[in-house]
């Protein structure tokens, strides 16, 4: 058996070589660990024995660099997607080519652009595919129309117009996509609830109204030509004076030839015709 004396002077040798600079790493403590064999975990014990009423007093610490390390995190939406998906980036580059294209042809957006002296002339030609111009024209003349088949063209014609109005008006307040330029609506066009950018009204109405005509009335080849030239330069004329972008107009296009198919499937023959414009002018007579 080993003397209490031998003992002890191990003890401080060992003691000794561990405090050389060498071995001086040997004596931190382990991160999340313990320290030496001789510490035996002294600071956690020491937490462990500490007061029930110092630690509740450090938790509120604790929580309020919690709240500090939550407020301090990027919202969602202004952190970077590291990784986007190929739609997302596709979707992106065309909404960017659509806005530069549309803005680059708004040449008539006021009149210190570059076509700044077309501008009223630009918008005579858009007032020609405004719906108001087109509903008042239809019903002025339905009232001078003296065949049936005259008045169940028109009669027709004036639903399509309606049904066009309430369409995109719809549309357009659900996507509420602003013009390439900030501009505030005229009069008519809160009339017509032509407030928003997508789709284009006046394209819709357009080709809506050209593919009617073209349809239900004989017109010789120049008119003919002139009349799908008119669709286009009315779709285009509000693209140049700033109101709507590129895919704008394309969708109001696409929207207008709908509006065609649904009308032409739903078309209402000559006596409906009849029974609507006498409840209009309040001469209708069911009895008799």
């Amino acid at each position: 058996m080993p003397s209490a004396n031998n003992v002890r002077s191990r003890a401080r040798e060992r003691n000794s070589v561990l405090s050389r600079p060498e071995f001086m790493s040997l004596n931190q403590p382990l991160r999340g660990g313990c320290g030496p064999p001789d510490s035996r975990c002294a600071p956690k014990r020491a937490a462990q024995n500490k007061p029930q009423s110092i630690q509740k007093s450090e938790e509120p610490i604790d929580g309020g660099s919690k709240d500090r390390r939550e407020s301090t995190k990027m919202p969602d939406e202004d952190c970077m997607q590291l990784n986007p998906s190929f739609k997302g980036i596709a979707m992106n580059s065309l909404l960017a080519i659509d806005i530069c294209l549309s803005k680059r042809m708004g040449v008539c957006a006021s009149t210190s652009s570059s076509w700044g002296g077309c501008r009223s002339m630009v918008a005579l030609l858009a007032l020609t595919g405004h719906g108001i111009t087109w509903i008042i024209g239809t019903i002025i003349c339905l009232t001078r129309s003296n065949t049936l088949a005259g008045q169940e063209v028109l009669v027709n014609l004036l639903l399509a117009l309606i049904l066009d109005v309430m369409t995109v008006a719809g549309v357009q307040r659900l996507v509420k996509r602003r013009g390439p330029w900030e501009m505030t609506p005229g009069f008519l066009d809160c009339v017509a609830m032509d407030v928003y950018s997508f789709p284009a009204a006046h394209a819709s109405r357009a080709a809506m109204v050209s593919k009617f005509l073209l349809s239900h009335l004989v017109l010789a080849v120049p008119l003919r030509i002139l009349l799908v030239l008119w669709a286009f330069l009315v779709g285009m004329s509000r693209v140049l004076l700033g109101k709507h972008h590129l895919t704008d107009m394309v969708c109001g296009f696409a929207l207008g030839m709908f509006h065609f198919s649904l009308m032409e499937t739903v078309w209402l023959s000559s006596n409906t015709c009849q029974t609507l414009i006498s409840i209009s002018t309040f001469s209708w007579s069911p009895f008799y």
